[in-house]
């Protein structure tokens, strides 16, 4: 696991500028730095040693060094990838599974990437064609981030505040891209809150070459419906399917644990290292003051059952206080909550480990959502167009005299998304801030350039699922994993220097997985129904059977308590204020009311993290100005 960085002009790369970037990763590689210059192209890393660690620096070169690579992830099986590559004749120089990139390279060029499997995001450089190749894995675990210039300079690297740094980088707010975040409460790809930079999407592959750059998606999920295996042969493919990919994560030369919720997906993960190793399991769980929110006696169940060596924390709202190191971490404002105990739980892990397994995916591949069920359900339930604003009102006022968890507040919620248009309902159901609700907050124009909504529902109209689980499935695995929890994931291990792998996004699992029946998933209110029945041989039946809980945090409680006046000093002083980006008696509003006990955690919650970014990456001096060019068009 590294950090990566570089430049590509075709007037000459600096290597100073590319160390720049790298000093702003190390904490993505505190074990060490590599760099290549060749007149066009600087490549840059900073090293998180876990395969190979006294041999496998980077970067890394083919036999006759007219290719080099840089790669921030692992790329597993690479024992028998290295095996084939020898067959055919490619030498290597260390005992990493970065080198593979190279030799690959120069047998199959860019489609290299459909022989890789892993986590990843490389940067590769031709000396012979003056081309440089940037990708990243399929569903996204690991990010990169560009900045290209008029002049035709390429700049990269895996977090935006490294290239946030640069000479010339642009301070201002990209505003389509704020629409974007307060309706799903993270920035999605390609897009990012600052003007001059982009992200590179999953699956997708960047070519520079003489100034000019090109972006193509190289990998799609396919929820084309295949032949439907038997319930029996399902589970115990099911469960072959994770014994091996977890298997090949547990391949390192460091310490390897994992977190542990007490869920079914990380307890599944669990079990099947304890059937593989032959030692016992590091565990590690958080938890909270609060019972309602807090699972470490599940987490400890499941430790006891396998015997794992367990160790856990508990979070309180004076954890919480410390909202600007949280924000901090990330390279833009982020609103889910759970990044905060994800971040403990990293510097927890860390201290003993250097990877840690974790059970990310499981409900996007097999279903374990609950709202799956009420759209499959509910959501194609007409609801004439003169009875829409009654039914929202009605929801509405459910939720605002409801707490969160409760069948009152659930069905509020299902009011409101029936009160939407049959095709926008699922948008609804995931909206941080719905359409009406940000045109109430944001001041200036009434209606966002672009519909943030879109990416979604084309998504949904587009799929080649034919049942409204699978499509909800294909969307979220586009849309929520990567632009939320993998995002998440990424940004908080990172920062505890701590490798985190997921055994459920192996794409061989995924792809099994995308072309299943829908009901072999859902069932009724039976959420992620083959998963249990496959891992039921190796779990108790209270930890298979008991209610999907999610990874909650006490939020609407801290921002009543601990958090109060810190978030209303924050959001509604001067500088706040100044933006002119939001209503201020629209913001008063959110925060007496949730004070006087309505639930806008949430949505507070993102207009902090929106504001402690912006007295970070917009509010300090920019640096001398440099001409931009626009970003290359792409669907988000």
């Amino acid at each position: 696991m590294c950090g990566i960085a570089g430049l590509a002009s075709t007037t000459g790369a600096d290597p100073e500028a590319v160390r720049a970037l790298c000093a702003r990763l190390t904490h993505r590689g505190p074990d060490g730095e590599g760099f290549h210059t060749d007149g066009q192209i600087a490549l840059g890393m900073r090293r998180l040693a876990v395969i190979d660690p006294a041999g496998g620096a980077q970067p890394v070169h083919n036999e006759d060094r007219t290719v080099t690579a840089v790669c921030n992830g692992e790329l597993y099986g690479y024992r028998a990838l290295r095996a084939r590559l020898r067959a055919r004749g490619h030498h290597f120089a260390t005992g990493s599974d970065s080198e593979c990139l190279v030799h690959l390279y120069e047998e199959y060029g860019e489609e290299l990437v459909h022989h890789l499997h892993g986590m990843y995001a490389f940067a590769l450089w031709d000396s012979r064609t003056r081309r440089l190749l940037l990708a990243r894995d399929r569903v996204g675990k690991k990010p990169l981030h560009y900045r290209r210039t008029l002049d035709g300079t390429l700049a990269f690297a895996s977090e935006l505040k490294a290239l946030r740094a640069l000479p010339g980088a642009a301070r201002t707010l990209d505003h389509t891209s704020l629409d974007h975040y307060l309706a799903h409460g993270h920035v999605p790809a390609p897009l990012t809150l600052t003007e001059d930079v982009r992200k590179l999407p999953p699956g997708s592959l960047l070519t520079w070459q003489a100034g000019q750059i090109h972006v193509r998606r190289y990998w799609t999920p396919d929820f084309t419906p295949r032949p439907a295996p038997g319930p029996g042969e399902a589970a115990a493919r099911a469960r072959a399917l994770l014994t091996e990919a977890t298997r090949l994560r547990l391949v390192a030369d460091r310490p390897v644990g994992a977190f542990l919720s007490g869920g079914l997906d990380s307890s599944a993960v669990v079990a099947a290292m304890a059937r593989l190793s032959d030692r016992p399991v590091r565990t590690f769980a958080v938890g909270f003051e609060d019972p309602a929110h807090d699972e470490r006696a599940h987490a400890r169940a499941v430790a006891r059952h396998f015997g794992t060596d367990h160790h856990e924390l508990v979070l309180t709202g004076a954890d919480a206080a410390h909202l600007a190191d949280l924000a901090h971490r990330f390279d833009e404002p982020f609103a889910d909550s759970s990044a905060l105990p994800a971040l403990h739980l990293a510097r927890l892990a860390a201290g003993q480990v250097t990877v840690a397994l974790t059970g990310d995916g499981g409900d996007e591949l097999f279903g374990g959502y609950r709202r799956y069920a009420l759209m499959a359900r509910y959501g194609a339930l007409p609801v004439p167009a003169a009875l829409r604003p009654l039914t929202g009102a009605l929801g509405t006022g459910l939720v605002a005299r409801s707490t969160t968890g409760t069948r009152r507040r659930a069905a509020g919620r299902l009011l409101e998304t029936l009160a939407v248009p049959r095709d926008r309902r699922y948008a609804h159901l995931m909206a941080c801030f719905t359409p009406a609700q940000r045109r109430w907050l944001r001041t200036g124009a009434d209606e966002p350039a672009t519909d943030p909504d879109a990416p979604l529902l084309h998504t949904l109209a587009a799929s080649r699922a034919t049942d409204p689980v699978n499509r909800l499935l294909e969307a979220d695995t586009l849309h929520y994993l990567p632009g939320d929890l993998l995002v998440k994931l990424d940004t908080t291990t990172m920062a505890a220097s701590l490798e985190a792998r997921s055994p459920f996004l192996d794409h061989h699992l995924l792809e099994w997985a995308a072309g299943l029946p829908a009901p072999l998933k859902v069932r009724g209110t039976d959420t992620k129904h083959l998963l249990k029945e496959a891992v039921r041989p190796w779990l108790p039946a209270h930890i298979v059977d008991r209610p999907k809980k999610g990874f909650s945090v006490p939020l609407a409680h801290w921002l009543r308590t601990a958090l109060r006046d810190l978030t209303r000093d924050l959001l509604t002083d001067h500088t706040a204020r100044s933006r002119g980006l939001f209503r201020p008696e629209a913001v008063r509003t959110l925060l007496a009311e949730h004070a006087a006990g309505q639930d806008h955690a949430a949505r507070i919650w993102a207009l902090v993290q929106f504001e402690l970014w912006a007295r970070h990456a917009l509010d300090q001096p920019p640096a001398p100005a440099a001409p931009l060019a626009p970003a290359p068009p792409q669907r988000v």
